[in-house]
């Protein structure tokens, strides 16, 4: 007899919600529940439904150690649908989804998992040190470590390829990196706590970055994929991460400006915030100036000190112009307005040719439809639209700057 909607219904579940994530320092975090966290992204493994077919309250456990990553892949449910029974309907193949995702040589007993765990005592982070700083929280002082490392280092292919899962289930349309490529530049966040009187490292998160070649004979480092693990969010390591690595990338005389390939919109904030930070003590952001509109000097102090390009300088003078603006003043507010719509309206003065060219190959009725997209309402409509969306996230830059 087959199942009716209900009873399918009851062996779907949410990938997001079953798949428990553990970064393991110690036996007793396998027992603990506030050691969990799960992934925010799961339609690279299980599809753009982001659901399992085929069990009842499953759970999906996949566990590292916290510094080296070794890792464990199990499941277990109290029901599993039954193809004689249910008219040949077979479950989701849990494990074999996730296992073709990472490296093999992965535990499957949590004894042999275990063993694994003391020997978390000998492990070192990768590559060199490039920044060591505190934070301070309810449970004391922590010290973290940035590193930079490459694909030459022992032992790092195999720590990376084991950390870059994380992408899949943290990063949305993240992917896999070609490691054999020498441009990509790894730096990793570590914490360094104490355990048995001696000192361990707790993977945090990384940043990638691809030195692609800008002519003639120069280079523009492009940030790829910046992720810092859900047990260490919040507490600004990102900014600590970002400062970090393009401390590393201006120290290189070869670099031109540093760029980011399709941030999402949390990272465009910590970029901003940190570009806005570093502009701040240059002479040409200083605020008697940022009234007088974006210039030349603004974009060449932003190249020449911060490696940031005219384009992101642009958008830094248009949040610290609004921090110096009195939005209570008309006046005032409708010159930053106009400004910003300025360069909101490039694209529109290319679309002027544009529709030049429609009016000699299209008939009259044919023009009146394609024209109805670039009437001025529609533009105007748009244009306040796009001004909108930028002073809503300029002003969350400018929130965290505030208690910065």
């Amino acid at each position: 007899m087959g199942l009716s909607r209900n009873e399918l219904e009851s062996f779907v579940c949410r990938a997001n919600d079953v798949i428990d994530i553990k970064l393991v320092r110690q036996e007793s975090d396998l027992e603990n529940n506030k050691t969990t966290f799960r992934p925010e992204l799961t339609h690279q493994v299980f599809g753009e439904t982001e659901n399992i077919f085929g069990y009842k309250d499953l759970v999906v456990k996949l566990y590292y150690t916290a510094g080296r990553l070794t890792t464990y892949l199990n499941m277990s449910y109290s029901q599993k649908v039954d193809p004689v029974r249910h008219e040949g309907m077979q479950a989701d193949e849990v494990l074999k989804n996730i296992a073709e995702k990472i490296p093999p040589g992965f535990c499957t007993n949590i004894d042999d998992f275990s063993m694994y765990i003391p020997k978390e005592a000998t492990f070192q982070p990768y590559g060199t040190l490039l920044h060591s700083y505190k934070r301070e929280t309810e449970g004391g002082d922590r010290q973290f470590e940035i590193y930079k490392a490459d694909m030459s280092i022992p032992g790092f292919r195999e720590f990376h390829e084991r950390l870059q899962m994380f992408v899949l289930w943290f990063i949305d349309a993240g992917s896999f990196i070609d490691v054999d490529d020498e441009k990509w530049n790894y730096y990793l966040i570590f914490e360094k706590y104490a355990c048995d009187g001696n000192h361990r490292y707790a993977t945090v998160g990384y940043l990638t970055a691809y030195s692609y070649y800008a002519y003639p004979d120069k280079l523009r480092p492009r940030i790829s994929q910046v992720l810092v693990l859900p047990p260490f969010q919040r507490l600004g390591h990102g900014v600590e991460l970002l400062q970090t690595a393009y401390r590393d990338m201006r120290e290189n005389n070869d670099v031109l400006d540093i760029t980011v390939e399709d941030p999402s919109e949390e990272f465009l904030r910590l970029r901003d915030f940190v570009d806005c930070m570093n502009c701040k003590v240059l002479p040409a952001f200083s605020p008697q100036l940022l009234q007088d509109g974006f210039t030349a000097d603004m974009a060449q102090q932003a190249q020449e000190k911060l490696k940031i390009n005219k384009k992101q300088a642009r958008r830094v003078y248009e949040i610290l112009r609004l921090e110096q603006t009195d939005i209570s003043n008309a006046a005032a507010f409708r010159e930053f307005r106009l400004d910003v719509k300025r360069r909101l309206n490039a694209p529109f003065r290319k679309e002027s040719s544009y529709i030049e060219k429609l009016r000699k190959v299209l008939k009259p009725e044919e023009l009146v439809v394609a024209m109805e997209d670039f009437s001025v309402e529609n533009r105007q409509a748009k244009l306040e639209e796009m001004f909108q969306d930028n002073l809503t996230h300029y002003k969350r830059v400018l929130d965290r700057l505030a208690v910065a």
